[in-house]
């Protein structure tokens, strides 16, 4: 299916922010008394959650972005890190006068959301951790699939993008089940956003990220708000060992592991699984009842 089928009746549009410039996001669901803002991963972009807006729009305003140096939103910045992120969260909600809001974070995303809640609780209703990043790495296996990242990451950086790379970078992120979705739309949507001239300046520094990632780690005691964990068996990096101990450390938080084939992008990868999780949980507090944690 075209993205553009998948974003059928959302608004795609600009919002100007005081600090970050131009931010593009997608909206659906104006009107809906609850919001649930969606993030993606580091060198990703709102379409990651193409499969999840409108779903989710009958019953939650929801909103995804590119954040600042990613996709087509504004690349003035010298400097990205999660605590740049956390800061552009905070005047995007501003500026769309939203007092609070639900936050799912994948990878990247949900680093920074654990990093918002825990420095804005109060703008802060219920927050999914999806395939997060930010939190601490416990086992050898979670160590080498660290190892692994940076090293794609350095492919990434030392030459200039081609399709080959995304097409590799995007398999990376999907369980080798789920590469049919990799059509050549979403790749050469990639490619075009990765060869753009203002993307190749920022991405060594946004790549750079991961090489600090221990020094941003979410303080996982100091969250306050519902909590979800939702990982997947085969996720590339932090395993679920990792996601497992984080969990423990966050006082009454929930853990659903996808029983869908999925890897580090379960919202695209079943979309079905993943918005009746989302649904239920942003409703309620709870996982739907057939969940297995």
């Amino acid at each position: 299916m075209s993205l553009w089928l998948d974003f059928l009746g959302t608004e795609v549009r600009y919002v100007q922010t005081p600090t970050f410039g131009r931010i593009r996001i997608a909206e659906a669901g104006v009107g809906n008394q609850e919001t649930i803002i969606f993030q993606h991963g580091m060198n990703g972009h709102l379409e990651a959650y193409a499969k999840n807006l409108m779903a989710l729009s009958t019953q939650f305003h929801v909103i995804a972005f590119d954040y600042v140096g990613h996709g087509l939103s504004n690349k003035k910045l010298d400097d990205y890190t999660p605590a740049v992120f956390v800061e552009q969260l905070l005047e995007l909600m501003n500026t769309l006068q939203i007092d609070a809001a639900h936050l799912s974070g994948e990878s990247l995303g949900g680093w920074v959301s654990g990093l918002f809640a825990a420095k804005y609780p109060q703008r802060v209703r219920r927050l999914m951790l999806n395939t997060a990043g930010g939190i601490p790495v416990v086992s050898d296996k979670g160590k080498q699939d660290m190892q692994n990242f940076m090293a794609l990451n350095k492919r990434n950086v030392d030459a200039v993008p081609n399709r080959e790379s995304v097409t590799a970078r995007m398999q990376w992120l999907m369980h080798p089940n789920n590469h049919h979705l990799l059509n050549d739309e979403l790749i050469d949507l990639r490619l075009r956003i990765y060869l753009a001239p203002e993307t190749r300046r920022v991405a060594p520094t946004i790549n750079a990220l991961i090489q600090r990632h221990d020094e941003f780690l979410i303080p996982l005691e100091s969250l306050k708000c519902d909590t979800l964990f939702l990982w997947t068996q085969d996720n590339p990096i932090h395993d679920v060992e990792a996601a497992r101990a984080a969990a423990a450390r966050v006082p009454g938080s929930l853990f659903y592991l996808m029983q869908a084939d999925a890897a580090h992008w379960p919202q695209y990868e079943s979309p079905e699984e993943f918005n009746a999780v989302a649904s239920r949980y942003f409703a309620t507090g709870k996982l739907p009842a057939t969940a297995q944690g």
